[in-house]
């Protein structure tokens, strides 16, 4: 597998190197020791499994110290655009986002590390998504910010009428009313 920075500090896409022959194909998701060697030093506990259709946006989700996670975000049938935003206040890069498409034909996975909202839009008719987490969830720790936050202003590549939302996720905070920390 190859890491690709991105322009935000310690989020990393991982590219993984597939092997393909008349049977199919095979590639290594995770290797705890190419991620050491590239300094990321996670121990996930946990896989979590998700399945969506379109026009469906998860998050903007994640949860505060002590109990934040990493994750680490991949598609196993269908394409997403995933999105992280920057929270950590002493980074240059506050405030900023970043997205990427994953999708089981590109096999790329997003290195979501402590510190960062994440968030996806199902871009395809169905999405099953798969992530890695390096905490177990804790319901008191869990913060978010709302999908159509101006400040952010995160086009989620989906047309206003197709967008499915929870009720849930309809009445998080704008970016500039977040009063916690990580």
């Amino acid at each position: 597998m190859t890491i690709e920075k991105t322009a935000i500090e310690d989020l990393v896409i991982i590219n993984p190197i597939v092997f393909e022959d008349s049977r199919g194909y095979f590639f290594e998701a995770y290797n705890q020791a190419k991620f050491q060697e590239n300094g990321m030093e996670y121990q996930f506990i946990q896989d979590n499994q998700s399945f969506s259709k379109r026009g469906v946006i998860r998050g903007l989700h994640l949860q505060i110290n002590p109990f934040a996670q990493a994750k680490l975000v991949r598609v196993l049938e269908g394409e997403i655009l995933d999105v992280a935003v920057d929270l950590r206040k002493d980074s240059p890069t506050y405030g900023q986002h970043f997205s990427v498409l994953l999708s089981a034909e590109n096999k790329k996975q997003l290195m979501v590390p402590h510190g960062f909202a994440h968030g996806f839009s199902v871009l395809s008719e169905t999405a099953s998504v798969m992530y890695k987490v390096d905490q177990l969830y804790h319901k008191d720790s869990e913060r978010g910010i709302r999908f159509d936050d101006p400040t952010l202003a995160i086009d989620w590549q989906l047309n206003a009428d197709e967008v499915i939302v929870s009720d849930k996720d309809l009445i998080l905070p704008s970016f500039n009313d977040i009063d916690w920390e990580f």
